[in-house]
């Protein structure tokens, strides 16, 4: 594992559209399929990562808190499982289901879908608004493996509150950080 932060793609930027197989149902979705009436998170994350790990309880808190307050969630992993074959999309939907995700699992086998956003850590998080703008990426929170801070998703949650209350975003955004994603050579 080689600790990666985010790139921090520019805020304003348009939400890149994808076509990608849900490792759940089989169903291949787009930006538009998982979009929320007023705002959409998506995030890179992968199966054998020890951030993700961390983070995925609080994942699945977020996704069914603002899920009903009109946020579609999405996550998906870029990872090459020819030399990490624990992030195979049948080992996704093993996890996804296991974790109890209330949000899809996309497999983005090309990689080209992670280099449009930027992603470079699992986990990275983007937050667009209704308008499908970038009005938030970095961290869920300061919690990590093992820094004894409170996983909360206190970052990410703000920057959501924010954009369901028509308010700014906190100008001040901490990269997130954790694995790099697994390019393939």
């Amino acid at each position: 594992m080689a600790l990666t932060y985010s790139n921090m793609m520019a805020l304003g930027t348009e939400a890149p559209d994808f076509a990608l197989p849900d490792t759940v149902s089989g169903v291949t979705m787009t930006f538009a399929d998982i979009a929320g009436r007023a705002g959409t998170v998506v995030m890179f994350v992968c199966n054998h990562c020890p951030y993700v790990k961390h983070v995925n309880p609080e994942l699945v808190h977020i996704a069914r808190d603002y899920a009903p307050r009109g946020i579609g969630f999405v996550a998906i992993s870029s990872n090459d499982i020819e030399h990490y074959p624990e992030d195979a999309p049948e080992k996704m939907k093993a996890v996804a289901l296991e974790v109890g995700y209330p949000f899809p699992y996309l497999y983005d086998e090309s990689q080209g879908v992670a280099r449009i956003y930027q992603a470079a850590c699992t986990p990275d998080f983007y937050l667009f608004d209704a308008a499908r703008r970038l009005v938030y990426r970095g961290r869920l929170d300061a919690s990590t493996p093992g820094n004894g801070l409170p996983l909360n998703g206190q970052d990410l949650r703000a920057a959501i509150d924010a954009v369901i209350s028509g308010s700014s975003v906190a100008a001040r955004q901490d990269p997130s950080m954790g694995c790099n994603i697994k390019w393939r050579a």
